[in-house]
C-alpha cells in the first residue's frame, strides 16, 4: 500500500548502518507498506546511495536539537538532543498514515495489522508505564500537527530533554483516555525485559514483533566473529543474544555485502568502515582478541572506560613498560611488527 508507509530516521552513517537493518528485517517478514527514512546532512553520500537502493523514500531533513543539556544530563545521554528531528515525520505528508521505527529496532514477524490503528498509538515505556517508549508509534502525518509541536517544543519542551518526554507531554492524555491507543508490549520489546522479566520473555517471547535495542550499546557495538558467525557474549549491554545473533545475521547477509567499499578506506567513518570491511571469509578474519580490542576501542570512543579493570592506570603503565622492553610488538597498521632475527656475529 503505497498511501502508508514504515518510517524510520538516521542522523548519521553509523545509524544508516541500524536503518538498513531494520528496512531489511521489514522486506524478510513481507511487509505490504512502503519503507521511508528521513536522514540528515550528517549521512555521507556513500551511505545516501546505500539507503536509496533499499528504502522506498529517503528525504533530507534539518537537525532540530532540543539544546536542553540540563535535562539531558539527567538522562547521561546528550546525544539524544537531536531525536527532534524525529518530528520532521509528520511532514511526510505523502503519506495517510505511517509507524515510526527509530533505527535500532528489529522487526520478527509482519506487523502491518499496526496500521489499523490511530495516532497516537504506542506501547508502554517499562521504566514508568504511564509514559509510553517513543521508538514505535503510529501517527498520521499532518503540517499543521508538525507546526504544533514546534509551538509545543518552544513554549513547554521536554521533562527529558529528547523527543519521548516532549511527545508524552504533547499527546498527555494516552495514559488514561483511550486504551486502543496502548499498543501491547510485543510492538516495542525493550532490553530492560531481558533481565528484569525473565520469565514473561520465557512465556511470551514467541509473540514478539518488534525488538527495541535501547541504551548506548547498539547491536553494530557489538563483536562479531567472522569465523564462528556469532556475537560475542555482551551480557553488559542486556540485550538478549537470540535477537544480536538476528540483528547480525541480516547485516551480514543484507547490508554488508552492498555497503561501499571506499568505506574501509575511510578512518573517518571509524565504527562503519570497520563494519563495511568485515567478511565470511577465511582471509581477514578477526581474532577473539583483535575483537576485544575492537569493543574496548569503541567504549572508550563512547567514553565508556574501563577504569577498574583492563583500562585500569596499572594496567596501561604495565603494557607501555611490556612495549617499551620489547615483550609486547609494536603494531603498526594493524599488524604486528615482524621481530628481527639478530645478526650473525661479526667474525
Amino acid at each position: 500500500m503505497t498511501t502508508e508507509a514504515f518510517v524510520t530516521l538516521a542522523t548519521n552513517d553509523t545509524y544508516s548502518l541500524g536503518a538498513l537493518v531494520l528496512a531489511n528485517s521489514l522486506r524478510r517478514v513481507g511487509t505490504t507498506r512502503q519503507i521511508a527514512i528521513m536522514i540528515t546532512p550528517g549521512v555521507s553520500q556513500g551511505m545516501r546511495e546505500q539507503l536509496t537502493s533499499v528504502f522506498d523514500h529517503v528525504t533530507q531533513v534539518n537537525v532540530l536539537d532540543s539544546q536542553d543539556s540540563a535535562n539531558l544530563t539527567l538522562l547521561t545521554r546528550p546525544d539524544l538532543g537531536v531525536t527532534f528531528t524525529k518530528l520532521h515525520c509528520w511532514r511526510l505528508t505523502q503519506y495517510t498514515k505511517c509507524v515510526f521505527l527509530d533505527a535500532d529496532t528489529l522487526v520478527l514477524q509482519n506487523c502491518d495489522e499496526l496500521f489499523e490503528r490511530e495516532e497516537f498509538s504506542a506501547a508502554p515505556d517499562p521504566g514508568w508505564p504511564d509514559c509510553f517508549n517513543s521508538g514505535v508509534f503510529v501517527f498520521s502525518p499532518s503540517q499543521d500537527t508538525y507546526s504544533r509541536l514546534l509551538q509545543f517544543a518552544v513554549s513547554v519542551g521536554s521533562f527529558d530533554g529528547g523527543d519521548q518526554g516532549l511527545l508524552n507531554l504533547y499527546f498527555s492524555d494516552w495514559a488514561t483516555k483511550d486504551i486502543k491507543k496502548h499498543l501491547p508490549f510485543i510492538y516495542n520489546v525493550v532490553s530492560q525485559t531481558f533481565y528484569s522479566y525473565l520469565p514473561a520473555l520465557k512465556q511470551f517471547g514467541k509473540n514478539v514483533k518488534i525488538v527495541h535495542f535501547i541504551g548506548a550499546l547498539k547491536p553494530w557495538h557489538a563483536s562479531f566473529n567472522t569465523a564462528t558467525g556469532h556475537v560475542e557474549s555482551q551480557a553488559e549491554t542486556y540485550h538478549h543474544q537470540e535477537y544480536l545473533e538476528l540483528w547480525w545475521s541480516i547485516f551480514m547477509q543484507k547490508v554488508n555485502p552492498a555497503l561501499d567499499p571506499s568505506l574501509t578506506h575511510a578512518p573517518q567513518v571509524g565504527l562503519v568502515g570497520e563494519l563495511a570491511s568485515l567478511r565470511m571469509e577465511n582471509q581477514g578474519i578477526y581474532t577473539k582478541e583483535q575483537l576485544q580490542d575492537r569493543q574496548r576501542q569503541y567504549a572508550w570512543e563512547r567514553g565508556h572506560v574501563d577504569y577498574l579493570g583492563m583500562d585500569s592506570f596499572q594496567n596501561i603503565q604495565q603494557h607501555i613498560e611490556d612495549v617499551v622492553s620489547g615483550k609486547v610488538p609494536i603494531e603498526k597498521e594493524g599488524k604486528p611488527e615482524e621481530k628481527k632475527s639478530p645478526a650473525p656475529p661479526k667474525k
